[in-house]
């Protein structure tokens, strides 16, 4: 809470003063994980809103029509739990009367949220649920501005692929919630039909205590790459026990982890040479169109000015949400719900986040991933080759040798 408050104190001194005062208010609203196993993806979540939020009414509001409006962001506490977040979501509309929904954190509170939001006829964008249940669930008023979870570890194996000594066995180990099933299905899937041989192949269950035996089963597989599709929590859980154990690889890769600082922070010089697959870097050079920070490189400069450290891609995932509504309602020129459905479903535009073009799930399929490798601490960008700012370490020192 101290946190946040900071941040918001610093939000509030580093962007100038409105343009307008009086204002007609355009409120959103966001029921997402401050608290419980989630809390750590939810709070980066939040930044990123909050950021775009700055930034809008510090340059005079939110143009819809004719008019300029303030926005608020009207939060809510999930607790990591998706029957709350469906809840709140509820309240948000009903008590609280917020025109759109910026999305959750995570695919359960995201799939229940969505519920809602077609119930209600309200549109949501979301940028941090990525599993396909989300995407063919028949949804006419939810979008995703992120790649979908399949991709989130492909990206790792096409670069194991291209190196040398080319590894020949893969083990994959996952959680047990959608997103992470799809993300290790994903890997799984094109490690096979890319000639890699997978030894193990395993879920454990929700927000672990313990893996050991996990890891003592990875160890037993003797795989050239390593991957594990979770979250943060049981990524360093797993971390640590592959560590404890010993267990060799000329890879390590995670969906979730690397790109947070938090890994760094907690697993010290054993986080060196981790492979993670990402949703955007400072590497990828695209260019947005007018209306907010139009490259990677100028939002991760205001962001650190803010947060006093740099922005990683669950931050970059909530501001390109935020953004997907400001560009459909400029495009429909209404708070109409139903024309700013439209507009999202129409949606070709580019931003510092990259392409956000819907399909007709509300899928973002034009943007693709990349892998960044934490080296002497230190995040870069060593896939796809022509944007890495890094060559990748590989294979992996041994323990010890970091």
């Amino acid at each position: 809470m101290i946190r946040l408050l900071c941040a918001a104190l610093a939000l509030a001194f580093a962007l100038p003063a409105p343009i307008a005062a009086d204002q007609p208010t355009i409120t959103f609203g966001s029921a997402v994980s401050l608290t419980g196993p989630l809390a750590r993806e939810g709070t980066l979540t939040r930044e990123g809103y909050d950021i775009w939020q700055a930034y809008v009414n510090s340059h005079g509001g939110l143009k819809v029509g004719k008019t300029s409006y303030h926005v608020e962001i009207k939060y809510y506490d999930d607790e990591s739990l998706p029957e709350n977040a469906a809840n709140l979501a509820g309240r948000l509309i009903d008590q609280d009367h917020v025109n759109f929904l910026l999305g959750p954190y995570g695919t359960g509170t995201s799939f229940t949220v969505a519920q809602i939001a077609e119930r209600k006829k309200i549109p949501m964008v979301q940028g941090n649920g990525a599993a396909e249940k989300l995407f063919n669930s028949g949804f006419t008023y939810s979008f995703a501005v992120l790649t979908p979870a399949k991709f989130y570890l492909t990206g790792i194996i096409d670069l194991v692929l291209a190196q040398n000594p080319k590894p020949r066995t893969i083990a994959v180990t996952y959680a047990s919630d959608a997103f992470s099933q799809d993300v290790a299905s994903g890997a799984v899937d094109y490690a096979k039909a890319h000639g890699l041989n997978v030894v193990y192949d395993n879920k454990y269950p929700p927000n672990p205590t313990d893996v050991s035996s996990l890891v003592s089963a990875v160890k037993n597989a003797n795989a050239d790459v390593f991957l594990n599709a979770g979250h943060l929590q049981d990524a360093l859980l797993v971390a640590k026990g592959l560590k404890e154990q010993n267990v060799p690889a000329r890879a390590y890769g995670y969906s979730v982890g690397p790109d947070t600082p938090d890994f760094t922070e907690s697993l010290g010089k054993d986080a060196n040479d981790v492979f993670g697959g990402s949703q955007w870097s400072t590497a990828v050079k695209y260019t947005g169109v007018a209306g907010f920070y139009r490259t990677p490189s100028e939002y991760s400069e205001a962001f650190e000015r803010v947060y006093h450290r740099p922005a990683d891609y669950h931050n970059a995932d909530g501001t390109a949400a935020c953004l997907a509504f400001q560009y459909a309602l400029l495009r429909a020129g209404s708070l109409d719900p139903q024309k700013v459905r439209d507009a999202l479903a129409d949606l070709d535009v580019t931003t510092f986040y990259g392409p956000i073009t819907f399909d007709k799930r509300g899928v973002n399929m034009t943007k693709p991933m990349i892998v960044q490798q934490i080296q002497n601490g230190k995040l870069v960008t060593v896939w796809p080759r022509a944007i890495a700012d890094a060559k990748p370490v590989y294979p992996t020192p041994d323990w010890g040798k970091r």
